[in-house]
C-alpha cells in the first residue's frame, strides 16, 4: 500500500546527533547528522 507522503513524514523517528547520541531538533528529513552543538566543536 502507497502511503500518504505527509504521513509518512510524520512518522519518521527523531534523528540522533551521530556523535553525541542527543536528539537533532530539526526536520527528520534533512541531512545533517550532528547536532549543532558536536558540529561547532569540529569548526
Amino acid at each position: 500500500m502507497i502511503t500518504d507522503i505527509v504521513e509518512f513524514f510524520k512518522n519518521l523517528p527523531p534523528k540522533q546527533c551521530t556523535s553525541c547520541g542527543s536528539h537533532i531538533e530539526e526536520q527528520h528529513d534533512c541531512y545533517s547528522n550532528t547536532c549543532s552543538t558536536c558540529a561547532s566543536k569540529d569548526l
